[in-house]
């Protein structure tokens, strides 16, 4: 099994996480969808991070659909089993990849020249960020006070949602603006799984 994509893509980071918690064995290539075009091309036609070539030569696009394949292939799930617990997952997991989306979303505009940036635009998906960190920030203060554990896939998500807010954007959002949420990712960042995993690490 293949997963393909930067570490800098918090999807991928997030992809990578689940399958070394899950126990899956796989091999990661660190191939960028903007410098290793030819490259990523070859492996999916898409041109899209991550991408999970399956054991049987299968590719599989978007973390969370790559994620349930790799839930079906260990026979194992990183959610909850509390009915009222595995809901609550389901709202942080969107939340995070709502926060992931838009601080994206922020860092491509910002890429435009500034006299093609369409300010109302960017202004609400700011507004957005906020809404959506705001919401994991009280999640963090109620749920993910110790651990990290048990791992889900939303207290994953934040997590790394937080790491790649502090990578791209830090100026957009200050580190102590949403202080459990900030305390929820670094006691994830300090664990072996995420350690394994950097941020923007590139295999040789």
């Amino acid at each position: 099994m293949l997963l393909v994509g930067m570490l800098d893509s918090p999807y991928v980071r997030r992809s990578a996480i689940a399958a070394t918690l899950l126990g899956v064995t796989f091999e990661h290539q660190s191939v960028s969808v903007f410098r290793h075009m030819d490259r990523f091309r070859a492996i999916n036609p898409l041109i899209k991070a991550p991408s999970l070539v399956t054991d049987d030569g299968t590719v599989l696009m978007e973390s969370q659909l790559i994620i349930q394949h790799l839930e079906d292939v260990s026979g194992k799930s990183l959610r909850p089993v509390v009915p009222t617990a595995r809901i609550a997952d389901l709202r942080a997991t969107g939340l995070a990849i709502v926060t992931c989306e838009k601080a994206i979303g922020i860092e491509y505009e910002r890429k435009r020249p500034e006299a093609v940036r369409y300010q109302p635009w960017l202004d609400r998906v700011r507004d957005q960020l906020q809404e959506a960190l705001a919401a994991l920030d009280m999640i963090a203060c109620d749920q993910w006070k110790t651990g990290p554990g048990p791992w889900s896939p939303g207290a994953i998500g934040a997590a790394v949602a937080w790491g790649f807010i502090r990578f791209t954007i830090p100026d957009v959002v200050p580190a102590d603006a949403f202080p459990a949420l900030a305390a929820h990712a670094a006691r994830c960042e300090a664990t072996e799984v995420f350690k394994h995993w950097p941020i923007d690490r590139e295999t040789p």
